[in-house]
């Protein structure tokens, strides 16, 4: 099969440090050319890859010095379209950017939403282009939008060999990911003070973030139980995650997927985070991690922690959460589009793809 993979620019391909969605785009992108698909890969000039890269700037976005990401973004949608017929399928992980587009485009083409959906601006501009064939993250995130041409749910995946088994012997439990008042680092840090255990935080702080940082969480680091490590990338966060007792996951928003749990399963790392978003699709009560509500439920989960077996944490990744089994179900949504035809949008004629709720 000939497969475009388009990715933000924002980031390389893997991402240097951290990165969700060039992840995700990086570990499908190698495992379909490992299957022998021909696989193009549209992303940022500093990505590495097995399969064909064309580049649209020298680096990524956010390395770079960058006032307008969004004429970049314009140029590569276009050169995509320039070349739709060397490709079987179109798989987009770049938001609605690419919906005009691809609106009568005559190749199969797929988006896969990354993101949150609960915006107000959301439910305008899905109801608009409500024939794109979509892919969610996780059954949660389809809820603020509703009825679109949902083609599947598909949880994200990794390489099997990617983080390596830890017993947790740091003493200690970690906090990863970004910095910002939805993911709350501040309760984390609370929560292992409750605990009597110490914590480290290993997380990236936007721009956009920092006064929130300033304001909020600065002070907290401060603390004897804390130790403030910053952005890290896939090895010092494999080396921190297999040592921790748990992973912290206090989140405070409609949590899409949240990639650090299958890193930190990948590790056989127990999770305790709060019932918002994807978690209750994600974490197996009592198996992988527990669910809960307040600091206080949090704390009473740490403490009972070493009651789950890190072996069957690691299991339900290898069963759930492999980059395998995420390919599978893309390789079968996208052999499904190829044989149904392009959808068209209703302006231009009728849709032979039925909507899925």
């Amino acid at each position: 099969m000939k497969i475009a993979q388009i990715s933000p620019l924002y980031e390389s391909v893997p991402p240097k440090l951290y990165g969700g969605t060039e992840r995700v785009v990086s570990y499908l992108t190698e495992e379909l050319v490992n299957q022998g698909h021909q696989v193009t890969l549209f992303a940022s000039g500093d990505s590495v890859t097995k399969a064909r890269l064309i580049a649209h700037t020298n680096e990524s976005l956010r390395l770079g010095q960058t006032f307008d990401p969004l004429a970049h973004h314009i140029v590569q949608m276009q050169e995509v379209i320039d070349r739709v017929d060397e490709f079987d399928i179109l798989h987009f992980h770049t938001d609605y950017l690419h919906f005009p587009f691809t609106l009568r485009n005559p190749t199969p083409h797929l988006t896969t939403l990354h993101g949150r959906l609960d915006l107000p601006e959301h439910q305008y501009i899905y109801k608009k282009f409500g024939c794109q064939p979509l892919v969610s993250i996780s059954n949660s995130q389809r809820t603020p939008i509703g009825r679109v041409n949902w083609q599947k749910t598909i949880y994200h995946g990794l390489p099997l060999d990617l983080y390596q088994m830890g017993e947790g012997k740091g003493d200690y439990v970690v906090f990863m990911g970004r910095i910002s008042q939805e993911k709350r680092p501040d309760r984390a840090i609370e929560i292992a003070r409750l605990a009597g255990v110490k914590i480290k935080i290993a997380a990236k702080i936007d721009k956009v973030d920092q006064a929130y940082f300033d304001s909020k969480i600065s002070h907290l680091i401060e603390q004897p139980h804390v130790e403030f490590i910053g952005e890290v990338g896939d090895e010092a966060k494999g080396e921190i995650l297999r040592n921790a007792k748990a992973l912290l996951f206090p989140i405070d928003w409609p949590e899409p997927f949240g990639m650090v749990m299958i890193e930190a399963m990948a590790c056989g790392t127990p999770i305790i985070a709060y019932n918002h978003g994807s978690i209750p699709e994600v974490i197996d009560r009592g198996e992988n991690g527990f669910i809960v509500n307040n600091i206080e439920e949090a704390v009473k989960a740490l403490e009972n922690i070493e009651l789950l077996d890190r072996n069957k944490i690691r299991k339900v990744f290898e069963q759930r959460f492999s980059i395998q089994v995420m390919a599978k179900h893309y390789l079968d949504v996208y052999e499904n589009l190829i044989n149904k035809g392009k959808p068209i949008h209703p302006l231009f004629g009728k849709s032979n793809t039925k909507l899925a709720g």
